[in-house]
Formats: structure tokens, C-alpha cells, sequence
């Protein structure tokens, strides 16, 4: 099985952002079937912290290059 992608992990970051200026706005919001309210700030604020992590470290595995060596042909 497949690991969480850069992408995949972009976007659940992205849905928790978007909870948190919902919640913090005093809305309702659904993910993944469950209704968060500011009653679940923390969760979603633990979430955000969880899927930034994945982020990161998803992007510092990619920008990891191949380290080349190019030598002379004297």
C-alpha cells in the first residue's frame, strides 16, 4: 500500500484550515462525517498541527535531491 502523498496531505491541511475559520466563525463543519463545532477547536487545531507535520516532511523528502558527482574528463 501506497503511503499519504504531498498532495493528499496538502489538501487534508487545506480542510482543517478551512475548519478552523469556520469553527472560529462560529459555523458547524463536516469532515469525514463527523460535525465539528468550537466545542472541537482542539481537535481541529491538533489536526492542523498532525497534516502540517505530513507536509513537511513530505516536502523535504521531495526536495531531496540525488547528489551527483561531476568530475573533469582530463
Amino acid at each position: 500500500m501506497a503511503g499519504i502523498t504531498l498532495a493528499q496531505a496538502e489538501a487534508r491541511l487545506t480542510e482543517y484550515l478551512a475548519a478552523e475559520a469556520k469553527v472560529i466563525a462560529g459555523q458547524a463543519v463536516t469532515i469525514d462525517g463527523t460535525t465539528l463545532t468550537r466545542a472541537n477547536l482542539e481537535m481541529i487545531q491538533r489536526g492542523i498541527t498532525i497534516w502540517d507535520s505530513r507536509v513537511k516532511s513530505l516536502s523535504a523528502s521531495s526536495s531531496r535531491g540525488r547528489a551527483v558527482t561531476v568530475s573533469p574528463a582530463w
